[in-house]
């Protein structure tokens, strides 16, 4: 499967880590009293072997009294339920914090995600951008709640344990940590690696999302096709290499869960072993019992630490890719007051001497230089990658170029202030997305605060008000899943009344290109002449019945202008636009 485009954040796991936190003060926000409770419980359990030995040596010592007994079993009775009310406390803590640092940061990212650059979005293959603020977040989302802060109070937990020990034993603290640090030199190698598989497994994830999503939304064109065999094909190969990552994550993971378990069994005989021999040389019955209830304290954090470590790997993978797509620079990073806002007044659209060239491809437009007056209507033709539909984008700020420069109104687009810019300049794709919702609230999407009356006036001024009476709801019509309700016409309908009740100070239209009934072509004619009225108009026209009613069309060919002018005196040059012309004539489907 295709990977991401977007590269991983570099960088070591603690360097990686402090980053990810960073994106969110919730994280840490009462950090210092869940490590203190943390703390307690840790204590807790210390204690439990101490009042335990205490107990034990009281009741095997001639003469001693019944307190001798009771009082250390009653301390370990408090130490219990101490150490369970501030487990359970550090776990809600950590919960709370996790969970609301992680809603930020998927807030932030999605956001961040939408302004990035137009070629950026569309470079990333299907599914990539989801997994990053989905499934790389929840990876996060399980190591903070369960294991994050847990690892290091674990890593406290058997500092502190190896001090107790050490004060009943020296020697056998030694024979302790003489099996405990082969598996620390173990995990400590295996890092690089498991991170690596965790990366792959996260890049195939993503691809499996990917491939999901088209099968899904391409059904129609799998049963219309017969394509039942290739899509199930393509999903198998998605499938096949995700259970090939997550069986090599698992080897990986295992092998270090065996030695975790492996160790501490023989922490366990060896400690039995050598400690009978040493009991009666200064180390009572309670002192081993004592050691051995501590030895098991030591080596729970390994076997805990072994699992939190390879979500620690997951996690980490997964915030190098967040951090990744968080690096790549926004398209317009700076929104201050110092960009200009533009008015509601028609603008001109100049373009001086701009190229474009998608990354990795090769160059579309030419040093394409031209000036379309404010509420001009332009229409732009030309062969099928000619390089109109990145004219349009680039006229609306969508894209930026890769030499010369862009203005709306005298002004860079670079300069603008973002919200004016998207709000004053609207485009209306082939394809008018709808949203699985009703008319009114996908007009809605493109106007919040557009109430029904106004609504209903913009469908009124287009001409579309007898159609939209016609729908069984009205504007409670429901769309369904991308529009899938409405024939392909009717969506163009909402999408032109969406960009009409936004009253747009210049419009960019890609004609639809799909065929249509004659009453809904009759129909998105008419609105589209209402609609291009009073505003700077530019309409990418597949059809060149837009270009007969045009103030100017420009004819690309090979990424140029290589001819403009009013319908009429193109046709009387008999250039490019007249055969062009000629042959949508002969062929209405032309475009």
């Amino acid at each position: 499967m295709s990977s991401s485009t977007i590269s991983e954040a570099p960088g070591g796991a603690w360097a990686v880590m402090r980053r990810g936190i960073a994106l969110s003060d919730e994280f840490l926000r009462g950090i210092t009293a869940t490590v203190l409770l943390g703390l307690v419980a840790v204590a807790g359990r210390v204690a439990l072997p101490v009042a335990l030995q205490r107990a034990l040596d009281g009741a095997t010592r001639d003469g001693a009294g019944t307190g001798a007994v009771v009082w250390p079993v009653v301390g370990a009775g408090v130490a219990v339920v101490t150490t369970a009310a501030a487990g359970y406390w550090v776990s809600v803590r950590l919960y709370r914090a996790s969970e609301a640092g992680l809603a930020a940061t998927r807030t932030s990212a999605f956001r961040h995600i939408h302004d990035l650059p137009l070629v950026v979005q569309e470079a990333e293959p299907r599914g990539a951008l989801v997994a990053r603020v989905t499934s790389d977040v929840d990876t996060v989302s399980s190591f903070l709640q369960y294991k994050g802060l847990m690892l290091a109070l674990s890593a406290l937990q058997m500092l502190t344990t190896t001090l107790v020990m050490a004060y009943y034993d020296l020697r056998l603290t030694l024979l302790v940590w003489a099996f405990q640090l082969p598996l620390i030199v173990f995990l400590n190698r295996s890092q690089n690696s498991l991170s690596r598989l965790f990366g792959t497994l996260q890049d195939r994830l993503a691809g499996l999302l990917g491939v999901t999503g088209e099968t899904l939304n391409g059904g129609e064109t799998i049963r219309v096709y017969g394509a039942r065999g290739y899509a199930v094909a393509r999903a198998d190969r998605a499938v096949a290499d995700v259970h090939a990552a997550q069986t090599r994550c698992q080897w990986g993971t295992t092998a270090a869960q065996t030695v975790a378990e492996l160790v501490p069994s023989l922490i366990t005989v060896a400690l039995v072993l050598v400690g009978a021999r040493l009991t009666g040389d200064g180390l009572t019955v309670g002192d081993l019992t004592a050691f051995l209830f501590l030895a098991v304290l030591f080596v729970t954090p390994t076997r805990m630490g072994v699992t939190a470590f390879t979500e620690a790997q997951r996690a980490l993978s997964g915030w190098r890719r967040l951090l990744g797509v968080l690096a790549v620079q926004a398209q317009d990073p700076v929104d201050d007051a110092a960009r200009t806002v533009l008015g509601a007044e028609p603008a001109a659209i100049s373009f001086a001497g701009v190229r474009f060239a998608y990354p990795g491809g090769h160059e579309v437009l030419h040093g394409v230089s031209v000036v379309m007056e404010p509420g001009q209507r332009v229409a732009v033709v030309g062969e099928t990658g000619s390089g109109k539909t990145t004219f349009a984008k680039l006229a609306c700020g969508l894209l930026r170029p890769s030499g010369g420069q862009v203005l709306i109104g005298g002004v860079p687009v670079d300069r603008i202030d973002q919200g004016s810019l998207r709000r004053r300049v609207v485009i209306v794709p082939q394809e008018g997305f709808l949203f699985d919702t009703t008319i009114a609230e996908n007009i809605r999407f493109g106007v919040p605060d557009a109430d029904d009356g106004r609504i209903r006036r913009a469908f009124r001024e287009l001409g579309l008000d007898e159609w939209l009476e016609s729908l069984p709801l009205g504007l409670r019509t429901p769309v369904g899943v991308q529009g899938g309700s409405l024939s392909a016409g009717e969506r163009q309908l909402v999408a032109l009344a969406r960009a009409h009740a936004a009253d747009p100070a210049v419009l960019l239209l890609d004609e639809a290109t799909s065929a249509v009934d004659p009453a809904t072509e009759d129909r998105i004619q008419r609105a589209l002449e209402k609609l291009t009225t009073g505003r700077t108009a530019v309409v990418v026209a597949h059809r060149l019945v837009s270009a007969q009613s045009a103030d100017t069309v420009l004819v690309f060919d090979r990424g140029r202008i290589v001819e403009a002018g009013p319908h009429a005196e193109l046709l009387a040059r008999d250039g490019t636009y007249a055969a062009l012309h000629d042959a949508w004539i002969t062929r209405p489907q032309y475009g």
